[in-house]
């Protein structure tokens, strides 16, 4: 017996409602979060009926992949690169991207601040927080964060928007999100990139402004 077709519009009208209500009950308008569809590594059955639904964030984890997937579909999007970046697909990401979300060492910066004034144009930055201290996983750890935001704007002259985070799963994510908005604050930074299809509604709840969804709204891979 064939399994019921996953449907990609309905999940997202879904996870859009589920949005609404925790902005709702923590005294956020709705409007105030963004709805980032992680694309990444999904079938292209899969994301069209999320894009014919009028999702037009979307984020993506490797340059290639993005490139691949969106180049000639760029037209009223808003690509988001939510993974690692290698610094020699730095121009590869400026030139595709609108927004960079994980700049998390000073070469990265070094190389971004080169790239943009080569191409006259500059993505969205947000510094990525590996607020576990996760050895695995990429990102400035918390006690660095303020020091590389300042390195970032005065030694590279980089406009740095916001911060982002990815929780470690064995931990309840609150704590973590409330540590990234803490440090967001006090380097007075607006934009939080938290909450995933697990965490989300406790990311809105913390003050998350985007939120990067991928099972949720495509089903699991």
């Amino acid at each position: 017996m064939t399994a019921p077709r996953f449907d990609s519009a309905a999940a997202r009208r879904s996870v859009l409602d589920r949005i609404s209500a925790a902005a709702g009950a923590s005294g956020r308008a709705p409007g105030d979060v963004t709805l980032v569809a992680v694309s990444k590594q999904q079938p292209w059955e899969h994301i069209a009926p999320v894009l014919a639904a009028c999702q037009t964030v979307f984020g993506e984890n490797r340059v290639q992949e993005a490139m691949e997937r969106w180049a000639e579909r760029r037209e009223g999007l808003e690509l988001r690169l939510i993974g690692p970046l290698q610094t020699n697909k730095a121009r590869e990401a400026i030139a595709l991207f609108d927004v960079i979300e994980t700049v998390d060492r000073p070469k990265l910066a070094r190389v971004l601040a080169e790239e943009i004034a080569k191409a006259g144009k500059a993505p969205r930055l947000y510094v990525q927080v590996n607020t576990g201290e996760e050895p695995q996983k990429a990102g400035v750890i918390p006690t660095e964060a303020d020091s590389f935001v300042a390195a970032c704007r005065g030694e590279y002259g980089l406009i740095v928007e916001g911060l982002m985070c990815i929780p470690p799963e064995a931990e309840p994510a609150g704590p973590h999100f409330a540590l990234l908005a803490k440090i967001a604050a006090r380097n007075g930074l607006t934009k939080l990139s938290m909450g995933m299809s697990a965490d989300f509604e406790t990311a809105v709840r913390f003050g998350a402004t985007s939120v990067r969804v991928g099972s949720a709204l495509f089903g699991a891979r």
